[in-house]
Protein backbone atom coordinates (compact mmCIF):
# COMPACT_ATOMS: atom_id res chain seq x y z
CA UNK A 1 0.00 0.00 0.00
CA UNK A 2 1.12 3.71 -0.14
CA UNK A 3 2.11 5.96 1.91
CA UNK A 4 -0.71 8.46 4.03
CA UNK A 5 -0.47 11.62 5.31
CA UNK A 6 -2.05 11.92 8.84
CA UNK A 7 -2.87 15.97 9.84
CA UNK A 8 -5.02 16.51 13.32
CA UNK A 9 -7.79 18.62 12.87
CA UNK A 10 -9.63 18.92 15.96
CA UNK A 11 -8.37 18.79 19.66
CA UNK A 12 -8.33 15.59 22.09
CA UNK A 13 -10.03 17.19 24.94
CA UNK A 14 -13.12 15.95 26.66
CA UNK A 15 -12.45 12.31 24.01
CA UNK A 16 -11.93 8.94 25.70
CA UNK A 17 -9.04 7.75 26.56
CA UNK A 18 -8.57 4.93 23.94
CA UNK A 19 -9.02 8.14 21.03
CA UNK A 20 -6.34 9.92 22.81
CA UNK A 21 -3.79 7.25 23.34
CA UNK A 22 -4.84 6.09 19.36
CA UNK A 23 -3.71 10.07 18.64
CA UNK A 24 -0.66 9.50 20.38
CA UNK A 25 0.41 6.19 18.83
CA UNK A 26 -0.14 7.66 15.26
CA UNK A 27 2.20 10.03 16.08
CA UNK A 28 0.25 13.31 16.65
CA UNK A 29 -1.09 14.90 19.67
CA UNK A 30 -1.70 18.92 18.73
CA UNK A 31 -3.45 20.07 15.77
CA UNK A 32 -1.90 20.95 12.37
CA UNK A 33 0.82 18.26 13.41
CA UNK A 34 0.86 16.13 10.13
CA UNK A 35 2.98 12.34 9.89
CA UNK A 36 3.32 10.08 7.36
CA UNK A 37 2.58 6.38 7.84
CA UNK A 38 2.52 3.69 5.20
CA UNK A 39 -1.21 2.58 4.28
CA UNK A 40 -1.09 -0.93 6.45
CA UNK A 41 -4.54 -2.37 7.91
CA UNK A 42 -3.43 -2.02 11.57
CA UNK A 43 -3.17 2.04 10.37
CA UNK A 44 -6.00 2.44 8.19
CA UNK A 45 -8.02 0.92 11.48
CA UNK A 46 -6.76 3.30 13.97
CA UNK A 47 -7.64 6.53 11.28
CA UNK A 48 -10.96 4.98 11.28
CA UNK A 49 -11.12 5.42 15.48
CA UNK A 50 -10.41 9.00 15.32
CA UNK A 51 -11.34 9.88 11.55
CA UNK A 52 -13.77 12.43 13.03
CA UNK A 53 -10.55 14.22 14.77
CA UNK A 54 -7.86 13.99 11.84
CA UNK A 55 -7.12 14.68 7.92
CA UNK A 56 -5.73 12.24 5.85
CA UNK A 57 -4.75 12.50 2.10
CA UNK A 58 -2.46 10.24 -0.05
CA UNK A 59 1.24 11.31 -0.21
Amino acid sequence: MGKIRVTQVKSDIKRPSDQKATLVALGLGRINKTVEHEGTPQIMGMIKKVQHLVKTETA
